[in-house]
């Protein structure tokens, strides 16, 4: 067992990586911070996934921030999903007292108090820049498993998007499906029989009630123009530092459609938007979920399957 005459040694060979580092903090050996054992941890290991986990009190929402200001300071952007409300404190700089200077010093580091370059999200009527897409930008398949179809419904919301990619009518929100949804089933059924197929008036009435159940979780405040780009959260700050977005869903733990609804897009942009580059040195963007189980506990399925497959290919 390591003395604190070789604890340092120990850890620096543990700890000691190829390429860019930041340092997250220092070993400890019975109890006490031992000088010269940094902990460093490697900007390529960010690119995998991982869990946070503590008891109420540990500290595991500061980790977020502290890794998350690692990572801006090293021009790695991040998106930050914010549950309690508390992670939003990164844009602004603290205060030193005896307790961090304390701290720092045992660290060996300098405290320089700094706020970060910050961008505020919302998917509700919350403050902050509103997220958005179209309907049509999801796809008939992916609005199926946010409404939670079966095999034949699914077929008729594709016939539906192919009718109106035939018209040339922009599907932009749920009030706009609504409506199509309406005619095919009304004054359009004999046109859409003629030239798509037999249309199901039970199976349109199902498709209605579902995206009435999305509507009342407020997904008319995400459905519409203008639709969020996924290059808007890889973005980096004029001083050099990856911007970090932070997504206030502190009001979705009672609407899961509607964050499923978001993920699921934003999981789609990121597969459709970003190209295979293997292992690269250091992560294009990072996204932290505080609370997680929160939020997953009441995810769909399609939500949950989604995520399943891009950390798989990730």
């Amino acid at each position: 067992m390591a003395d604190s005459s070789t604890f340092p040694e120990t850890i620096k060979s543990g700890y000691s990586f190829k390429g860019e580092t930041f340092k997250i903090g220092c070993g400890m050996l019975a109890g006490e911070v031992i000088p010269g054992s940094d902990i460093l941890i490697p900007l390529k290991t960010m690119n995998r996934h991982g869990l946070i986990a503590g008891a109420t009190g540990t500290g595991k929402t500061k980790t977020l921030q502290m890794l998350s200001e690692g990572l801006s300071n090293a021009s790695v952007p991040v998106l930050l999903m914010d549950m309690k409300g508390d992670l939003s404190g990164i844009a602004a700089a603290g205060a030193a007292n005896d307790k961090v200077n304390e701290r720092c010093q045992k660290l060996n580091i300098t405290y320089k108090p700094t706020g970060f370059p910050v961008d505020l999200l919302t998917l509700s009527n919350q403050k902050g820049a509103r997220l958005r897409a179209t309907v049509s930008e999801f796809g008939p398949v992916l609005l199926s498993k946010i409404l939670d179809l079966n095999d034949t419904q699914e077929s008729f919301v594709a016939m539906i998007f192919k009718y109106c990619d035939d018209n040339k009518l922009p599907l932009l929100d749920l009030k706009d499906f609504i409506k199509v949804l309406q005619y095919v089933s009304g004054d359009g059924k004999d046109e859409l029989t003629k030239n798509y197929g037999n249309i199901s008036t039970s199976s349109i009435g199902t498709i209605l009630r579902k995206v009435i159940e999305l509507q009342q979780q407020g997904a008319d405040v995400f459905f519409g123009e203008k639709s969020f780009e996924v290059g808007d959260l890889m973005r980096i700050a004029d001083d050099g530092r990856g911007m970090i977005s932070i997504i206030r869903v502190t009001d979705l733990q009672d609407r899961p459609k509607l964050f499923s609804t978001f993920m699921l897009q934003l999981l789609a942009e990121l597969y459709a938007t970003c190209p295979e580059m293997g292992d690269v040195d250091k992560p294009k963007l990072v996204l932290f979920i505080d609370e997680a189980h929160l939020i997953f506990q009441e995810a769909s399925e399609a939500l949950l399957q989604q995520i399943e497959t891009i950390i798989k290919l990730i």
